[in-house]
């Protein structure tokens, strides 16, 4: 056997013990008892450190060193490099750390359910301390050149750094105020009071159901169930979990967090499963995977082609509610701009400016500029900056989101990422693929969700997100294509 062969039958080994973690996480967040949240983070610890201390093993460090030796094919050679990159960082940080952030998170976790549910960020505090001082030590532990905070956005997204995402910020944003501000000055407004109606949660979830498997989301590979805060979970070939929630008064929250979460899940049963637990086998990067899921809920699912073809169903499903709104009231409905508490919940236009603020508070805790008391405070104040809104309560402003109680601390930007991907790759497909637009219209998925599988999804960590969007559409990644898309889209809509 070759040390390369070896070396991958090792890392599938451990990659299924990682998805025994992903299954017992799923479970935290979906059907686990009350009283079972206590030792899960023993169980999830556990898990942690064997993934650890297999992956930093001298083994896995003499057969890397053997395959980087032996002939091999470029696809070969990229699961090498992506085993290197993986060792190289997990070889740096201490066992205790990773076993002490496997209970901190859980720990943070379910106690930001409740404090989010009372608005109580008092209760809270103490967890987040704990992980923000966890993810400081990581930081120092892994390393960077210029900003603690590459440290832990290089994990979600590999070879980003803090500076290039400020300048691609930046650019971004100073085309999406003045945007924003023209929409809001619009004589033209959205009937948005139409999603805010009765939408019975037994039907919201047949439609979601139906509106996943009608994009491309396999059912006998994978499940759609309820949570907080909606998520996917690829956890091995052949078994991908979608979350949604559902508000009988809010129809965006679970059809279009369906259409994001499936969008996902589409990724994940697409990726190579004989490759499964490599680098091949594994999405590219946070950025990317995010594109999917964005894709899908926006690009498609806002767009007017995908409403022609599935009004009908809509308005059928929703008899007494929609009888008296036309299709093109709802699909103004669903596009409406206008700046909103609740990151999930917000239009494509004002998105970004909440993914920038998170972005630049999670810096100032990463450096200590910020304290986490001081957190609630930074956040109400930025956000009226921001967006001209008074946060009324906590559970509204910085405990929406299960981000920082699960560690994920550089997982923000790659929301925007994925938006600005999103934008490029789609721009591309319409070129790519003739009649997309009327397939669209005529509920036909397939001819782009095989585009989107041959080019992105089969090509695990072939390349890294930079290399693989320009193999895609020829140009690097910018601000320009998502901008275009948006002021194309309100104009039409509000005339802006």
């Amino acid at each position: 056997m070759s040390a390369y062969t070896a070396l991958c039958l090792r890392e599938r080994e451990r990659a299924t013990l990682g998805s025994t973690a992903s299954l017992l996480g799923w479970d935290e967040r979906t059907y686990l008892p009350a009283k079972g949240q206590a030792f899960r983070g023993d169980q999830l610890a556990l898990l942690a450190r064997l993934c650890h201390e297999q992956l930093i093993d001298t083994e896995t460090d003499d057969l890397l060193q053997q395959a980087e030796n032996e002939k091999l094919s470029d696809a070969e050679k990229s699961n090498v490099k992506g085993i290197r990159r993986l060792f190289d960082r997990a070889v740096k940080m201490p066992t205790e750390l990773v076993v002490a952030l496997a209970k901190a998170t859980s720990a943070g976790q379910n106690a930001w359910e409740p404090a989010k549910h009372n608005s109580d960020f008092a209760s809270f505090q103490p967890y987040l301390e704990t992980i923000i001082k966890l993810k400081r030590e990581e930081a120092q532990a892994v390393g960077y050149v210029d900003h603690p905070y590459d440290a832990l956005v290089d994990e979600f997204e590999p070879g980003a750094r803090t500076k290039d995402l400020k300048t691609l910020f930046t650019g971004l944003q100073a085309e999406l105020v003045p945007l924003i501000a023209a929409i809001q000055e619009s004589s033209t407004k959205a009937p948005r009071e139409i999603l805010a109606r009765n939408y019975p949660v037994e039907q919201q979830r047949q439609l979601s159901e139906w509106i996943a498997e009608q994009i491309g989301f396999d059912r006998n590979a994978g499940r759609l169930d309820v949570t907080v805060h909606p998520f996917c979970s690829g956890i091995a070939p052949g078994d991908c979990r979608i979350t949604t929630r559902y508000n009988e008064h809010a129809f965006a929250e679970a059809f279009f967090g369906t259409l994001h979460e499936t969008g996902h899940g589409i990724y994940e049963q697409n990726l190579p499963s004989e490759h499964f637990g490599t680098p091949l086998g594994t999405a590219c990067s946070l950025g990317i995977h995010e594109s999917q899921s964005r894709l899908w809920e926006n690009f498609v699912g806002r767009s007017l082609p995908f409403w022609k073809a599935n009004w009908a169903k809509v308005q059928g499903t929703f008899k007494t509610t929609l009888q008296d709104v036309t299709q093109e009231q709802f699909y103004s409905a669903i596009n409406d701009v206008r700046p909103s508490f609740i990151r999930i919940e917000a239009d494509e236009a004002t998105y970004n400016l909440h993914i920038i603020l998170r972005f630049e508070l999670e810096q100032a805790l990463m450096t200590g500029d910020l304290g986490v008391a001081e957190l609630p405070t930074a956040w109400n104040d930025r956000f009226q900056k921001m967006f001209g809104l008074k946060v009324p309560q906590d559970s509204m402003g910085c405990l929406q989101d299960v981000h920082w109680s699960a560690g994920l601390m550089g997982y923000f930007p790659t929301y925007t990422l994925g938006n600005l991907y999103a934008a490029q790759f789609m721009e591309q497909a319409r070129k790519d693929i003739p009649g997309l637009e009327a397939d669209i219209a005529s509920g036909k998925y397939l001819p782009l969700k095989q585009w989107l599988t041959e080019r992105i999804h089969s090509q695990g960590q072939r390349y890294s997100a930079t290399e693989l969007c320009e193999r895609i559409t020829k140009q690097p990644l910018s601000h320009g294509p998502l901008m275009n898309y948006l002021k194309g889209k309100y104009r039409g809509i509000y005339g802006v």
